[in-house]
């Protein structure tokens, strides 16, 4: 598999593929953003998808996959300390506001600095239609964080910070899908470094959850909070495993932008599952921002 998936890269099929990829990885993050955001403290919830991930990826890093080059280290390294800031920093937006306030401004904001990060590091550069689809996703984004900060009325006090949060936020989505898109090029194997990163990703934020349950005058029951992080666990192997498939096999921009049609998802989830007021302008915006990724894809 790993052969065939190799022979793709930079062929039209393997654009084909990259294409369903990053549109798969769009629900599934949705899905794994609510699972976070759900009815437990979203520290715990992110301990216990950790937890749940970096143990079953542990015999596969270190048994099945052929182990990483000596040059692959440093750059494990560098995704750890990436993904461990962005954890925290989306711990902290997922605190302070509700899902479908915060969840589009992050995932809405990550891809300019993505389509700019990859630019740098690829080489890869947008056409002027393709601009002018980040230009509509991002009038989505920002639309929406103004008529959230006009009309929201469920925490208001904290729905200032909780958008800078999420800008914050969604920063360090850009920093990690193009760090993480150099990461599975730079190895042989693409399957090493999915093995190996979930391995390594699950040690950080386990210990700091435990801390914060230790600390709960009223702690949740570990059975219900152990089901969901194996739920999200491979939740995440599918959309993270999605998205970096997706910017070996072809473009970084174009699938990190692709992605964030993600948001559409996320209001549909946060008005079935989560039971948040949606209405029909945010619903509209939301649709702006998937409509932007859309004219990116056509545009290339």
């Amino acid at each position: 598999m790993t052969d065939w998936l190799i022979s793709l890269e930079g062929t039209e099929a393997g654009h084909q593929l990259a294409l369903g990829l990053a549109l798969m990885a769009a629900f599934l993050h949705a899905l794994f953003g609510a699972l976070q955001k759900g009815k437990h403290d979203p520290w715990l919830s992110r301990g216990a998808i950790d937890a749940s991930y970096g143990l079953i990826a542990m015999p596969f890093a270190l048994f099945v996959v052929p182990w990483p080059e000596p040059h692959m280290w440093p750059i494990f390294g560098a995704a750890f300390v990436i993904h461990v800031v962005y954890k925290f920093a989306q711990a902290y937006t997922y605190t302070l506001g509700s899902y479908t306030v915060v969840y589009p401004v992050v995932r809405g904001t990550g891809p300019l600095f993505a389509v700019i990060g990859a630019g740098f590091l690829f080489g890869e550069h947008f056409t002027a239609v393709q601009w002018m689809g980040v230009a509509t996703l991002l009038a989505g984004i920002y639309g929406l964080a103004a008529y959230n900060l006009k009309h929201w009325q469920i925490g208001r006090d904290k729905l200032k910070p909780a958008i800078a949060m999420a800008v914050l936020t969604g920063f360090f989505v850009a920093a990690y899908t193009t760090w993480d898109a150099y990461g599975i090029r730079a190895t042989a194997n693409p399957f090493t470094f999915l093995a190996w990163f979930f391995f390594l990703d699950g040690l950080a934020m386990p210990p700091v959850a435990y801390l914060r349950y230790r600390n709960m005058a009223q702690r949740p029951a570990l059975g219900p909070l152990a089901a969901k992080g194996l739920i999200g666990a491979f939740t995440a192997y599918l959309s993270f495993g999605s998205i970096m498939m997706a910017t070996r096999l072809d473009s970084v921009g174009e699938a990190a932008v692709l992605r964030e049609t993600s948001t559409v998802f996320a209001a549909l989830i946060g008005w079935l599952v989560l039971g948040e007021s949606t209405g029909p302008r945010r619903v509209a915006l939301m649709a702006l921002i998937a409509v932007g990724a859309v004219i990116v894809e056509m545009g290339g």
